[in-house]
């Protein structure tokens, strides 16, 4: 391609929506990814014919930046349904919502999980935040979520049993120490949408995103070694110019890059994946650890959502961990799961095939108060160089992309004021 005017580092949700957003705006730009694809966080592998994403993720269909940039039609996004299933006191007690799933009002009325008192709390939380803006939602005071919690008068009942594993899984600890504006956020997306997966799996939103994108714009396996005000220096030698460099890389990688120093640590999570002969649940529905005891904090089937997920006659089970462990101890852990699925599901665990185990140290940067003060982060760098990327917003699919194309159209506005 011919000299581009802005040069990205980093090809994941943050960088592409960049590029896309230069796209729209008659910019022309260059994206460096030193991985073999695009996509950073927010990839699919394909094992044995079956659809595993980097870590159990799903695309929220009400984030704002995603309903603006994508086609959920072409992604073909097939949703969970709401609510849980939760494995409390040895079996599993079903917690939808009545709203949105009214044959279920009765099994979620009756419920063990929560009192009758919490049950019209997150229905008068629900309304609440619903009727907000986001703007207004991010504007409340930040807490951490456990304060927020506990200051809208749920019971530890309900925190300990559904907010830890169902929040903590999202938020990757169960200690919920996570900015109530996030918490907000994510409740409200959740309120307003579906929790949802692509038929050929997360790393399909990258794929359409890279598609808006013309030929050559991408350039993979490129390591970056070094930034200038005008220039990106690769490992090997060679030189790359352009008017504008973003870095859309994450905290750490950026910091390195512009030669200070980010205290962003990360929230870690291990996945495992199994092949079944049969789903261990019909339903498209999380499964939730709502007990103290054992490692696994949620599952679920993705094939019974999307059955793209699995090849024909076979069902996929994703298991999530929070945290990591050392490599050495990756046989334990599975021997951890498998036991605790064979109390939950029965002999036919035995059954199951291990397909892989994703242990990923750096699946989301921890967003404890007040990281979210504000929460949209400027994305001027110094001078000539901008930033972008989730740890900028909520730490999301929506923080990554409208991160960057907040980052694209400064850059733009950059240009407009040089008069060029």
């Amino acid at each position: 391609m011919s000299k581009p005017e802005v040069l990205i580092v980093g090809a994941g949700l943050a960088g592409l929506s960049c590029g896309v957003r230069l796209n729209e705006l008659g910019v022309s730009s260059q994206i460096l990814e030193s991985s073999d694809a695009a996509g950073g966080r927010a990839r699919t592998d394909e094992v044995d014919g079956f659809l595993l994403d980097r870590g159990f993720q799903v695309l929220l269909t009400a984030y704002p930046e995603a309903k603006r940039v994508l086609d959920y039609e072409k992604l073909q996004v097939a949703s969970f349904a709401p609510g849980a299933l939760i494995r409390f006191h040895g079996k599993f007690h079903r917690f939808a919502d009545p709203w949105r799933q009214p044959k279920h009002l009765i099994a979620t009325a009756l419920s063990p999980i929560a009192s009758f008192a919490d049950k019209l709390r997150i229905a008068r939380l629900k309304s609440r935040i619903c009727r907000q803006s986001l703007q207004q939602v991010y504007d409340q005071r930040e807490v951490t979520t456990l304060a927020k919690l506990k200051g809208e008068g749920f019971s530890s009942r309900i925190i300990e049993h559904f907010f830890r594993p169902f929040i903590g899984g999202v938020f990757l600890e169960r200690e919920l120490t996570t900015s109530s504006r996030k918490f907000d956020f994510v409740f409200k997306m959740f309120s307003e949408g579906n929790a949802a997966l692509p038929a050929q799996g997360m790393g399909a939103i990258a794929d359409q995103l890279a598609a808006k994108l013309p030929s050559g714009t991408i350039r993979t396996n490129t390591q970056v070694h070094g930034i200038e005000q005008n220039a990106v220096r690769l490992t090997g030698g060679e030189t790359l110019t352009a008017s504008k460099v973003v870095l859309a890389c994450d905290a750490p990688t950026a910091g390195v890059l512009l030669k200070k120093e980010y205290s962003t640590p990360w929230h870690g999570v291990t996945c495992l994946y199994f092949a079944a002969r049969k789903p261990p649940i019909e339903e498209p529905i999380l499964v939730l650890n709502g007990e103290s005891g054992g490692v696994i904090n949620n599952l679920c089937v993705p094939s019974q959502v999307a059955p793209n997920y699995a090849p024909a006659g076979q069902s996929l089970v994703s298991v999530t961990v929070l945290g990591t462990v050392e490599p050495e101890k990756e046989k334990l852990l599975q021997d951890q799961v498998l036991n605790q699925l064979t109390d939950w599901f029965g002999a036919e665990v035995n059954n199951w095939r291990h397909l892989k185990t994703c242990r990923i140290p750096n699946a989301l940067p921890r967003q404890a108060p007040p990281a979210l003060s504000p929460v949209a982060k400027s994305a001027l760098g110094v001078g000539n160089i901008f930033q972008c990327g989730d740890y900028l917003d909520t730490a999301s699919i929506q923080g990554a992309m409208i991160s960057g194309r907040r980052a694209a159209e400064l850059v733009v506005a950059a240009f407009q004021k040089s008069g060029n």
